[in-house]
């Protein structure tokens, strides 16, 4: 084995072994938490946000259709 996958192996040990620790501390479970709140957060605006765009999509297509068979009851009777 390299020296550079060992030094990794130990550097990813040593990390994983720092955050498990840290999150075991009161300071560590806290910020956890507000973590788990500020992505919850995010996923509920996100939601809000495609729920809107998905609204606006659907007025559009709405007042295109609507258009479009305002025009061919004209075309229709310029024709007639």
């Amino acid at each position: 084995m390299s020296n550079k996958f060992i030094a990794g192996l130990l550097l990813g040990a040593a990390a994983g072994a720092a955050l498990g620790y840290f999150l075991t501390t009161d300071k560590g479970k806290a910020m956890l938490e507000e973590l788990k709140t500020a992505a919850s957060d995010a996923g509920d605006e996100i939601k809000e946000s495609y729920n809107r765009f998905e609204n606006d999509v659907k007025q559009t297509v709405q007042k295109g259709k609507t258009f479009a068979e305002d025009l061919e009851k004209k075309a229709n009777n310029f024709t007639s």
